[in-house]
């Protein structure tokens, strides 16, 4: 066994902790949790689109409480970074409530810039559909690039740097997010009501005050950031790209279909296809790896004519008509 595959190995098996170690205190489908935890160590970040009370924020919480983040740290500006933060979204929100402002000290006559809730390793941005469209645009620059630009200055957000999002379904005040927003998520996931049994049993076994005392970090930010290196070292066979290029090709074209997938989603399939065989143990990604991926990674990309259509459907035809 190469070098390389024991990396992969022993990556997985830290992985696969972690994910056991949120189950202690969290009820969800072990493969979602692959998938938030792929896009996670790809780089990404992810949605959930669902409804309340199905325990959205439980999960960031659990995710960020998985990882010990050390001593605190700094950006190359000397700005502070939290291990976690929560924004509530709200329609009055301005986007210097998001990234930060600049404030001026009397005493030494300077700028001083007040960092805001965007400077953490790990975000839970809650109800984004809740902002206007201007406060969305918060997000566009810390998503892409790491970064946010204040009154001319740039800031560099944390390394890792991780946001995952939930958005409501229905309801009043919601701002439908812009498609380029939408691409800049690498999966999204709904997590939904659970079946009457495993109802029950999430109210016997989370329904208590303590349930939550034992639970800890299983891995260091060390491991985290080794995992996320090796990443690019889980091989995509150059016909698995061309698979994924005839995809979102075929999706530009398809009939009822407004805005397909861009290149950006390309790339994003192959890192997240890579992630998650890192995650299972393996040290390439399939054609089988990619058409899994597919409802998680494309459907929130593409924009119908027919807004009662499904996405998933379309993209099950799609998948039909383009031969491996």
């Amino acid at each position: 066994m190469s070098n390389i595959s024991e990396y992969i190995e022993t990556a997985s098996q830290g992985i696969q902790r972690v994910i056991e170690n949120i189950q202690t205190v969290i009820t969800i489908d072990r493969f979602k949790l692959e998938y938030i935890l792929a896009a996670k160590i790809a780089g990404g970040h992810v949605m959930l689109a669902d409804s309340h009370g199905v325990g959205k924020t439980s999960l960031a919480r659990a995710l960020a409480g998985s990882i010990d983040w050390g001593a605190a740290t700094k950006t190359s500006e000397s700005i502070e970074i939290d291990n976690f933060n929560r924004i509530q979204c709200t329609v009055d929100l301005l986007p210097q409530d998001i990234m930060g402002f600049n404030r001026f000290d009397m005493q030494t006559g300077n700028y001083i810039f007040n960092r805001g809730p965007l400077f953490a390793h790990f975000l839970l941005c809650d109800e984004i559909n809740m902002l206007t469209p201007k406060t969305q645009g918060a997000f566009f620059q810390a998503m892409e690039e790491q970064m946010v630009s204040v009154e001319g200055n740039n800031y560099h957000l944390a390394d890792p740097f991780f946001i995952i999002s939930t958005m409501n379904l229905k309801g009043a005040h919601l701002f439908p997010l812009p498609a380029p927003q939408l691409d800049r998520f690498m999966i999204q996931l709904s997590m939904g009501y659970p079946p009457e049994e495993l109802e029950v049993e999430i109210i016997e076994k989370h329904g208590k005050e303590n349930s939550w005392q034992a639970f800890g970090p299983v891995a260091e930010k060390g491991e985290l950031l080794a995992w996320m290196k090796l990443v690019d070292e889980v091989s995509i066979h150059t016909d698995v790209v061309r698979y994924i290029v005839s995809l979102i090709r075929k999706t530009r074209n398809f009939p009822g279909v407004i805005t397909g997938c861009s290149p950006r989603s390309g790339i994003k399939m192959s890192r997240m296809a890579r992630a998650l065989a890192l995650v299972r143990g393996a040290n390439y990604a399939s054609i089988d790896l990619v058409k899994e991926l597919i409802p998680a990674t494309f459907a929130h990309r593409l924009e119908l004519e027919d807004p009662s259509a499904s996405p998933h459907d379309v993209l099950a035809h799609i998948v039909r008509e383009v031969k491996v």
